[in-house]
């Protein structure tokens, strides 16, 4: 990445350049020319382009680009909207860099398309609802949320081998695919997986209730660059996700997970309809 801001002339370009980024994180600076504000942060702006390398940034003037800045509800300038695989994920309005720089740190990450590996597909922690993700008989010192991180943490079981972990979105997904590292004695070795469950399961429920998906994890599946592939037909349309570790490779009394990541998308995404909605709606006005 060159680390520029990209100008946006037209509203067909804006998609095209939400296309074009994949699964890098875009941030857009809606702006006009004649604000004193937006004049004002045009600077940091492109300090965070250049600092923010592996994001993309688009810059574009609502006088020009009308139905974008209408379809995003963009009525104040400067107005930052942060977008990824073409998905809305936060806004701010303002000239205030700071802030700007926090949201950007939210939801950037430095290594995006090295760690998903699977083409198309993005990691899909920018969509989980931390408040409903929840992991049943885990250690007090080694929680869930050490888990789906890599800052060298790890998720590890208490009073047993089973894990029943909880992970709630904040909007639809479909899922492809898991990516589960761990120790090869205590790794996680069999997976009972639920969807879109109404209630949070027991052990018991975890156990004896029909599962979407069942999978034996080999020792190689538990490696650092293994992607353990799901049937994406039955995971489309995901509110939540249920995963119940039963044992681990080598009935160790406990079981620990080095790292749980998901793969897949987002299932509605920004497209052309909702400008093409918009630009009609500004014809019939003449």
């Amino acid at each position: 990445m060159s680390g520029k801001v990209i100008v946006v002339p037209t509203d067909v370009e804006f998609v095209q350049h939400l296309k074009n980024a994949g699964n890098k994180l875009v941030v857009v600076d809606f702006f006009a020319d004649w604000s004193g504000p937006c004049r004002q942060i045009a600077p940091k702006f492109e300090e965070f382009a250049a600092k923010y390398t592996n994001a993309v940034f688009l810059k574009v003037d609502v006088d020009q680009c009308e139905e974008t800045a209408q379809s995003q509800g963009v009525s104040a300038m400067p107005t930052f909207v942060l977008y990824k695989v073409q998905k809305k994920l936060d806004k701010m309005s303002g000239a205030n860099a700071n802030g700007l720089e926090e949201l950007i740190k939210k939801h950037y990450q430095a290594d995006d398309d090295d760690d998903v590996q699977v083409k198309g597909y993005v990691d899909l922690s920018t969509f989980l609802d931390k408040s409903g993700c929840v992991c049943l008989n885990s250690d007090d010192e080694h929680t869930l949320e050490h888990g789906m991180n890599k800052k060298g943490g790890f998720l590890q079981s208490d009073c047993d081998e089973q894990l029943l972990i909880t992970l709630e979105f904040n909007q639809q997904v479909k899922i492809h695919s898991l990516k589960i590292n761990g120790p090869q004695d205590k790794g996680p070795k069999t997976l009972r997986i639920f969807i879109n469950q109404p209630n949070t399961l027991d052990f018991d429920s975890a156990l004896r209730n029909k599962c979407t998906q069942e999978i034996e994890l080999t020792k190689e599946d538990l490696e650092d660059q293994a992607i353990v592939p799901l049937k994406f037909v039955k995971f489309q349309n995901v509110n939540n996700l249920t995963i119940f570790v039963k044992d681990n490779q080598e009935d160790d009394d406990v079981t620990q997970i080095d790292f749980l990541g998901l793969i897949g998308a987002p299932v509605n995404t920004t497209n052309m309809g909702e400008f093409k909605r918009v630009a009609g709606k500004k014809g019939e006005s003449h």
